[in-house]
């Protein structure tokens, strides 16, 4: 216990567990995205799909904790690589230009707004705290009995400062993923100067991919695509 308490808590301990946890959270953003573009086929797959998501409380709220836990490993990895990286380099370094991309020397605080966004979703469409009014539960049935969730994102996302609140919460998010992505990999040594480039590409263009398919949802029922 005392030797994995080391490893953890050692710099490769800590960019292992950035590395693992970004693989994590980068396939249940794919997964999520995935799960919202659903409404593009209608409201009867989008409501059952929402059923079988809640099929069991027990394996949905293990879930919901995992996922937790994943997200305070990887932002209390972020914070103390951090912290030990500005400790360990003198003033006169810190002060000089970093040659590191735009997202690389702000994924501190795009991750930061990230995590603000991650509150407000949740409020909003996982706990009806935000317009409770629309909340599924809140809401008449469908036709089968199910909660309406089409209903409640339509109607969510109806009113433009929440739809333009998302979309630019997910440019954030994006413009995390263009560094990270690519970050994942170095963090767990499989970037070197060969791969990087692809990396990089790859980081870039999943990261525009995950913007507008996250952004599709509000923006098609603000131009009323999606009603």
């Amino acid at each position: 216990m005392k030797v994995l308490l080391q490893i953890v808590t050692s710099s490769i301990g800590k960019k292992w567990i950035m590395g693992l946890t970004g693989f994590a959270l980068v396939g249940f953003i794919i997964i999520h995205m995935v799960g919202n573009l659903q409404i593009f086929i209608g409201a009867d797959t989008l409501n059952a799909y929402a059923k079988f998501l809640k099929t069991s409380n027990e394996v949905l709220w293990a879930f919901r904790l995992g996922l937790l836990a994943v997200v305070s490993a990887h932002i209390l990895a972020a914070i103390a690589l951090v912290m030990e990286n500005n400790g360990a380099r003198p003033a006169a370094y810190r002060a000089e230009k970093n040659p590191a991309s735009k997202a690389s020397r702000t994924m501190i605080y795009s991750g930061t707004l990230v995590l603000v966004f991650i509150v407000f979703h949740l409020l909003h469409f996982t706990a009806g705290r935000i317009y409770p009014e629309y909340f599924a539960h809140n809401l008449p049935p469908d036709a089968e009995g199910r909660a309406d969730v089409y209903s409640m994102v339509v109607r969510g996302f109806s009113i433009p400062w929440v739809s333009a609140f998302y979309i630019l919460s997910v440019g954030l998010l994006s413009w995390h993923l263009s560094h990270g992505v690519s970050s994942m990999f170095q963090s767990v040594g499989l970037r070197n100067k060969r791969s990087a480039p692809v990396l990089d590409a790859l980081a870039i263009l999943l990261s525009v991919v995950i913007f507008v398919g996250m952004s599709a949802v509000p923006a098609a029922v603000l131009l009323k695509i999606v009603n």
